[in-house]
């Protein structure tokens, strides 16, 4: 029996929804040959009239009669390579990550259907003003004011906009049709693309590199003119010019005639990046991004296709940005967990990235303060190669940074949120006109509970994390299921303040205005940032020194530029370390680091006070030092010992079901299936997270040093489930995941 009898087959997948494919035998004459992602022609509809489409899977397992199957008609070469690059793209994400073909699909097609243009018209005076008085008259004699209207205003203007005509003058498209039968005007019409893009800057040149710069610029492109694609990690201190040196190596690609992708964390950060490379290329640079309306994102993926932009800007989802001539995918803070995708299919844009610029012949750029283990790891083991840059071009230090200890700052009596050191130094900076940054670092209300005299935190006995604070005073650990009861008093110390942290940035706010009477302050959290440009507007006030003070949660600590903050405080330290997470200590060290990197950014020198109940915690001590490397040195050991990423590869597997019993039961058989594998298996277990909306919970770990082997029973758990016939349950997988389910 042959291998591959049917294709499953998108039809006309740019121009309709993606929502379900049609199945085609495959003739012997391709019987070997076709692959997904390939574009065909194929008989389609009553009339069997031949139309475009791709191949999404190629299977033994027919979905109908065979009689009633149309046969594929050939392979169509060299046609839309852009959208055959993305269903590639959507089946190596299928196999990777685990999901279904249209799911991975969607995740891929930046826009899902096509968009009407949009138009401008404007009205042309065919006739001399002389002429036109001449009707202007007839039509006054003849009462037709809407016509007299209209042709007042042609007699001085020979063109006019033609909503003004319709709208402001108040004439109907009636009189107007009439005048143009008449011959007086001429109504044209012209297509233009919406443009999320409103910005006036003067064009800036690029500044002189410093050697650690052009080291990187000229080695890249060198590489890229010698036929070699790599993937580079630039490890810059904050400060050091990644922006500028990414700009130097995208303006490298666009004379070499190559489209760039530039890759952020957050969309708080579109305006000033976007501001930065719009003054280097102008209107060839354009944003792609979940604000834009879907005529925009639309416009932008034509405006890429046809060669009419240079470079994209956005956070994940840019990645899918169809450019036909991929030359550079740039990921700046490629640190942050914003690039792991939290749906189906689980992907992480670095991974997706990486396959991507193989598909396209492209390059790949990753920058950091404080890049994440897997990527240091892989540099480490040569397969990425690393540059260090170390110094500030503008010549400007690193920040100083002081560690309180707040359990002292309690025995000497002071409850407040801000250590006294704190509000001496924001006295000064008030008094010198200089801003401040408070960083708040955490996400919701506390999950863990510590003490706050001694800085006790309490941990499961069976597991090396902190136990999550729940509804009725429980405590429960996230991954083996320990549970206890919160206790009254520390068990370490015996001191009464053993509780959850509970301030909140609107709370700060609070606190800063009764203790700093006429203080101006803005908060930047996701209540303040909900509406549309809302980000921009913020930074834009507090860039612009309408405020004294900013206060925010992790959105104000990555990669925002203002010369003027010479002071941060960092309140709650201890927040991202007490994460029931493998990941909290490196979270914690890239979040204070960052934040370090906010002050002192101009020519005056900044400080950094880091408040924290665990002084002496190996992630706080080394981001005082902003010492990455004696980090990630004590980071990768304790991986390497607990069996944990980058060292040893981790998928998780969530069970999801209505039924509590049947839930449980699935979970049970998929353990038993893996179990027969040479992986470390933990669980099933509850998920953190035990029900949502009914919707009962449970979860296995599965750990191997090598990739391949997780995929492979991803496939089997896959058959397994497939196999047991329609099921209310479901399953997800997440790889080397970010957060614990």
């Amino acid at each position: 029996m042959t291998r591959g009898r049917y294709a499953n087959i998108i039809i006309d997948i740019s121009h309709e929804k993606v929502d379900r494919t049609f199945q085609y035998k495959i003739p012997e004459a391709l019987a070997g040959i076709l692959e997904e992602g390939m574009c065909v022609q194929v008989p389609f509809g009553k009339g069997d009239h031949l139309r475009q489409g791709y191949v999404v899977a190629v299977t033994d397992h027919a979905e109908f009669p065979e009689e009633k199957l149309k046969q594929v008609a050939g392979i169509v070469t060299g046609s839309l390579p852009v959208e055959a690059d993305s269903i590639r793209l959507a089946a190596w994400m299928k196999r990777t990550y685990g999901s279904t073909m249209i799911v991975a699909l969607r995740t891929v097609l930046p826009v899902k259907q096509s968009m009407k243009p949009k138009e401008k018209k404007k009205l042309t005076r065919l006739l001399n003003a002389e002429e036109t008085r001449s009707v202007l008259a007839e039509c006054v004699r003849k009462h037709q004011s809407a016509k007299a209207r209209v042709l007042e205003e042609l007699v001085s203007e020979p063109e006019l906009p033609y909503e003004l005509v319709t709208g402001k003058l108040n004439v109907s498209p009636a009189a107007l049709r009439s005048l143009e039968s008449q011959g007086v005007i001429r109504i044209e019409s012209e297509s233009y693309y919406r443009n999320p893009v409103k910005l006036e800057a003067e064009k800036e040149n690029g500044r002189v590199l410093n050697e650690e710069q052009a080291k990187v610029r000229q080695k890249v492109l060198s590489d890229f003119d010698e036929g070699k694609r790599k993937t580079y990690l630039i490890h810059g201190i904050t400060g050091s010019g990644k922006t500028e040196v990414y700009l130097s190596l995208i303006e490298g690609m666009i004379k070499r005639k190559k489209q760039c992708i530039v890759l952020i964390p957050e969309i708080a950060l579109t305006y000033q990046t976007l501001l930065r490379f719009y003054k280097r290329f102008g209107d060839r640079v354009s944003v792609m991004n979940s604000t834009l309306s879907a005529g925009e994102k639309f416009d932008q993926c034509e405006r890429a296709k046809k060669g009419e932009l240079d470079v994209i800007i956005g956070p994940r989802s840019a990645l899918f940005v169809p450019f036909p001539n991929l030359g550079m995918i740039v990921i700046d803070e490629e640190h942050e967990s914003s690039y792991k995708s939290e749906t189906m299919p689980r992907y992480h844009a670095r991974e997706t990235a990486e396959y991507l610029a193989g598909l396209k012949n492209a390059s790949l750029v990753l920058g950091s303060a404080t890049p994440s283990l897997e990527a240091y790891y892989r540099a480490s083991e040569g397969k990425y190669e690393l540059f260090t840059l170390n110094h500030r071009p503008t010549g400007g230090s690193l920040a100083s940074v002081s560690v309180i200890d707040l359990r002292r700052e309690l025995k000497e009596g002071n409850r407040s949120i801000f250590s006294r050191r704190l509000q001496e130094l924001m006295e000064e900076r008030l008094d010198k006109k200089e801003q401040t940054m408070l960083f708040l670092n955490r996400r919701g209300y506390a999950g863990f509970v510590s003490c706050r005299a001694c800085g006790y935190v309490m941990k499961c006995p069976h597991c090396d994390v902190s136990l999550s604070q729940h509804m009725g005073g429980r405590m429960v650990c996230h991954y083996c299921g320990y549970e206890t009861r919160q206790p009254k008093t520390c068990p370490e110390c015996t001191s009464p303040y053993i509780l959850g942290f509970k301030a909140g940035t609107e709370q700060i706010e609070q606190q800063l205005r009764l203790r700093f009477p006429g203080i101006r302050v803005l908060r930047m959290d996701g209540d303040t940032t909900r509406k549309k440009d809302s980000y921009e507007k913020i930074l834009a006030a507090f860039s612009s020194g309408e405020a004294d003070v900013l206060v925010g949660t992790q959105m104000i600590v990555k990669g925002h530029d203002f010369p003027n903050v010479t002071l941060v405080g960092v309140l709650a330290a201890d927040m991202s370390l007490n994460d029931s997470d493998y990941r909290a200590g490196e979270r914690t060290f890239q979040l204070l680091t960052q934040a370090a990197g906010r002050a002192g950014r101009g020519q005056r020198p900044g400080e950094v006070l880091i408040q924290t109940y665990r002084p002496e915690h190996y992630s706080i001590l080394r981001s005082a030092s902003q010492d990455y490397r004696a980090f990630y040195e004590e980071e990768i050991l304790y991986r390497g010992l607990g069996g944990y990423p980058p060292v040893v590869h981790m998928v998780a597997i969530l069970i999801t079901s209505p039924h509590e019993k049947r839930g449980e039961a699935l979970a049970a058989g998929i353990a038993n299936l893996i179990r027969e594998e040479e992986i470390t298996l933990i669980g099933p277990a509850k998920a953190s997270i035990g029900k949502i909306n009914d919707i009962y919970r449970f979860v296995l770990y599965c750990k191997s040093a090598e990739y391949k082997i997780l995929t492979g029973i991803k496939d089997k758990v896959e058959e397994y489930v497939n196999g047991l016939g329609p099921k209310e349950e479901s399953i997800q997988f997440d790889f080397d995941p970010m957060n614990s389910f």
